[in-house]
């Protein structure tokens, strides 16, 4: 059990005589052996305290004896240890430094939204846009999905950020959030006056949001200004660590041998070209350790995770595994429940009429298997801090699904690179090789992965198909259906169909009736590029699915033996998610790319 509490609590108030109440406060706390910190301003109090849950209780009922401190209300959490080396009451011009005379929380508030009804805003899908007011370090450890940051190192630099938002943002509404809740007592006056006309303060901040709403719609942890760094949802201490060179904050990072406590981190150790190329080398050789023999070809217990999305919260467990999964019969999943095959986050079984919640995860067991080989011809292409840029040989799925649970990149990439576990930025059919991106961390994964989203990334890919089209330059904008067909497959559905746009290049046509294509996907639909050559008439030479004719094939992923798919994601171009400047990246050109190279017709 946990020994110590930990509180944080604030409140903008009117308080004189500040020595005499400093005196009082700090033998107060001294005699208690509690440790912390204590700001004192004409304008409130701001605390982090810690200590034996009588001594903490005393302190809060001798602050709540102050006029104008009455109904101060604290957010509590617990650990091993006092995460303060001493104590401290200090008297402050400000209790939050911000900077901007004339701002009064206490007598002009903005208004505040609570937790449980950010978290009902947000399952709901309502237009909201989230500005995280933080600083760039606190926010690489967690922050809201989607949330918008500000780039800033200091809360003073938030007046000059706001100056740069774009100008219809002041129509939005807009819920504003940060650690508990006092930067935003600032910051959201301040945006009223400057004119934004629908701004909300997350009541209590992020660690009343997890202590009231748990993690869902967040991503990763909270940053706290004392030596715990982190706290997870159940504002438990993470391992996270924090390089006090740069301030970044690293947990996965740990691990790297960049990583000097005190001294330097991956973020800002140095490096230069020499140490990148061996390191990819490094990182090649340890993969090729990793999958020699192939990590399927042991049988092993798998464990597939299920996150239960807040569209489903409160409902039985039955009823949220229907609704993910409506291709799956509902007898599979109640056999499943009464062979003790699902489990919850503690590997315990779980019965079928189970309340789920939003932001829980249950675990799938599926019983040892030997899963089917892929290629393990893995090239690293570029790695830094923040992501790692992966040449993917075919075969090999993506991540785990199906039959593939071990045997796909991404669990390659979580063996050499843990305790990290880069996530993959796109998408990239099993059967497809080429260019794959991963972020390092959720943070970099935040910035990573919207440019995709956003068309942001310049995609080239090379095609060898079976035809000749007669012009040069083509394009393609049929709608692909989004409801998965036999062997996974994907149609053209031209009335519920999502928009999809790809433009083509002739390269070359060669003798034996094949063309090569310079192919650029404009959206990223699901089998995008092969269901659009496939209703031109020109299906892509090795294809197993979309075959010619109109006719599907019975084959999804293709085997380690089988002639190769001639699809190739070849070269990629995106903004570096630390600095902005532009990255082009370029894949391996296979034989089929030649004239005289396999994959004939």
């Amino acid at each position: 059990m946990s020994s110590v509490v930990n509180i944080a609590a604030y409140k903008f108030a009117p308080l004189d005589e500040l020595k005499d109440l400093r005196a009082r406060l700090l033998a107060f706390c001294k005699a208690r052996q509690l440790r912390g910190t204590i700001l004192l301003s004409t304008e409130g109090i701001n605390l982090f305290v810690a200590g034996a849950r009588d001594d903490v209780d005393g302190l809060l009922a001798e602050l709540r004896t102050l006029p104008g401190l009455e109904d101060l209300q604290a957010k509590i959490s617990a650990s091993d240890r006092k995460p303060f080396n001493r104590m401290l009451v200090r008297i402050k011009k400000e209790i939050i430094a911000f900077g901007v005379p004339g701002i009064d929380p206490a007598r002009r508030p903005s208004p505040k939204l609570a937790p449980r009804e950010l978290k009902r805003w947000l399952d709901e899908g309502r237009p909201v846009t989230l500005l995280d007011t933080r600083n760039d370090y606190e926010i690489k450890l967690g922050t809201f999905a989607g949330a918008m940051t500000l780039g800033i190192d200091h809360f003073r630099e938030f007046p000059q950020a706001v100056e740069k938002l774009p100008a219809d943002w002041k129509a939005r509404p807009i819920v504003m959030f940060c650690t508990g809740g006092i930067r935003c007592e600032k910051a959201g006056p301040f945006m009223q006056r400057e004119g934004y006309e629908n701004v909300y303060q997350l009541d209590g901040g992020i660690l009343r949001y997890f202590e009231e709403c748990g993690g869902a719609h967040y991503d990763g942890e909270c940053f706290v200004f004392d030596q715990r760094v982190g706290l997870d949802a159940g504002l438990q201490e993470t391992e996270s660590d924090q390089c006090f060179a740069c301030l970044t904050l690293t947990k996965e990072d740990q691990q790297d041998a960049r990583y000097e406590k005190g001294v330097a981190c991956p973020y800002c150790a140095p490096t230069d070209e020499d140490q990148a190329t061996a390191r990819l080398a490094e990182r090649e050789a340890a993969l090729r350790r990793a999958t020699t023999p192939l990590p399927g070809s042991v049988p092993c217990d798998n464990h597939r995770p299920l996150n239960v999305p807040g569209s489903v919260d409160g409902r039985t467990l039955i009823e949220f595994l229907t609704t993910i999964f409506p291709h799956v019969p509902e007898t599979r999943w109640r056999e499943a429940c009464e062979c003790g095959r699902l489990l919850d986050a503690e590997h315990r079984p779980v019965a079928a009429d189970r309340v789920v919640r939003g932001g829980e995860r249950y675990l799938h067991l599926q019983p040892a298997e030997i899963e089917p080989d892929v290629s393990n011809d893995v090239r690293l292409v570029y790695e830094d801090e923040a992501m790692v840029v992966v040449d993917k040989p075919a075969p090999l799925p993506l991540h785990p699904s199906g039959r593939f649970h071990r045997n796909t990149l991404q669990a390659f990439l979580h063996t050499v690179y843990a305790p990290q576990r880069p996530r993959p930025a796109h998408r990239l059919d099993a059967n497809t090789s080429g260019l794959v991106v991963f972020s390092r961390t959720r943070h970099f994964a935040s910035v990573v992965q919207p440019q995709f989203a956003r068309g942001e990334v310049e995609k080239v890919y090379l095609a060898r198909v079976q035809g000749v089209p007669s012009d040069d330059v083509f394009e393609c904008t049929l709608p692909i259906g989004t409801e998965a067909g036999e062997v996974g497959s994907r149609g053209i559905d031209e009335e519920a169909g999502a928009a999809a746009h790809t433009k083509f290049r002739v390269l070359e046509r060669f003798p034996d009736g094949t063309t090569l294509l310079e192919v650029r996907p404009i959206t990223g639909r699901t089998n995008q590029i092969r269901v659009h050559l496939w209703q031109l008439g020109l299906p892509i030479v090795g294809e197993q699915t979309y075959l010619p004719g109109g006719k599907l094939g019975t084959v999804q992923t293709h085997a380690v033996d089988d002639p190769p798919l001639c699809l190739l994601a070849y070269q990629l171009a995106l903004n570096h998610p630390l600095d902005g400047r532009r990255l082009t990246f370029s894949a391996r050109k296979p034989e089929w790319c030649l004239s005289t190279g396999g994959g004939g017709a």
